[in-house]
């Protein structure tokens, strides 16, 4: 996705263009430019065609975004976390509103994609969906790593989807729970104490033991590997895994919540 900016950014020099006229000329914003140029943002194809014809680059732009690799439909730190987690030798993930990626069944997972606004077109929606559940092969791995899971508990209350996938995803959180090298805890919703409110994250271990976090929120997501940063965050996660059940009452929770439904 880097790449693609770059030539775009190329053309557009070459074309003797600055990034706001060429903004005003395909009638988008500045920053749209500046941010695909950047590879922050995905070249889509209907500008990718609109830029071919401006800059008369011969439809060399169009066809990088339809031979462009699924992993670089994502920004560079994404795509280097999604890198370190298929090696990673232990993760940790807090979730608040939803069941963590890796945890979530195909139905569940396509659900949760088709509320995002703004919606994803068709074909990019499938995609996504298919990075995501490929993800879950961490699980299968020979050596899988060690993996903790803390889930606020108005996640696994929210109603996604239809009953018969809740009840779907509910049961596969119960088969996953006795992994041997899974951790999963619920932070229940009457707890007076909280230490993920600012919102989910994830921590994992490198095969060179690095540490390395995750956020995300409304306004995007981030690679961490600042040292102090990372350590704030794990001091987080341990004290949530204090104030979630442990791990056999969470497997009861999740038992009385298959029982209600």
């Amino acid at each position: 996705m880097k790449m693609l900016g770059r030539q775009l950014g190329a053309a557009r020099r070459a074309a003797g263009l600055s990034q706001p006229a060429l903004a005003a000329a395909l009638n988008v914003n500045d920053e749209t430019i500046a941010s695909i140029e950047q590879g922050r943002r995905r070249l889509k194809l209907d500008i990718a065609e609109r830029c071919d014809e401006l800059l008369d680059t011969k439809g060399t732009l169009a066809a990088g975004v339809t031979n462009l690799p699924e992993i670089d439909q994502f920004p560079l730190w994404v795509e280097e976390y999604m890198d370190q987690e298929k090696v990673a030798v232990t993760l940790s993930w807090y979730d608040a509103m939803v069941v963590p990626g890796l945890l979530q069944t195909e139905a569940y997972a396509r659900t949760v994609l088709q509320n995002r606004v703004p919606a994803y077109e068709a074909e990019e929606l499938e995609t996504m969906l298919r990075l995501r559940l490929d993800r879950q092969e961490i699980l299968k791995r020979k050596c899988p790593p060690t993996l903790s899971f803390v889930v606020w508990e108005p996640a696994l209350l929210l109603h996604i989807g239809t009953e018969e996938i809740r009840r779907e995803q509910m049961r596969y959180l119960r088969e996953v729970a006795e992994l041997p090298f899974v951790s999963l805890q619920v932070l229940p919703l009457d707890s007076p104490l909280h230490a993920g409110v600012a919102g989910p994250f994830a921590i994992l271990e490198t095969p060179d033991h690095q540490t390395l976090a995750y956020t995300e929120s409304q306004r995007g997501s981030q690679l961490v590997s600042d040292p102090e940063r990372v350590s704030r965050l794990a001091r987080k996660y341990a004290m949530l895994r204090t104030q979630a059940l442990n791990i056999q009452y969470s497997k009861g929770l999740l038992d009385r919540l298959l029982g209600e439904q």
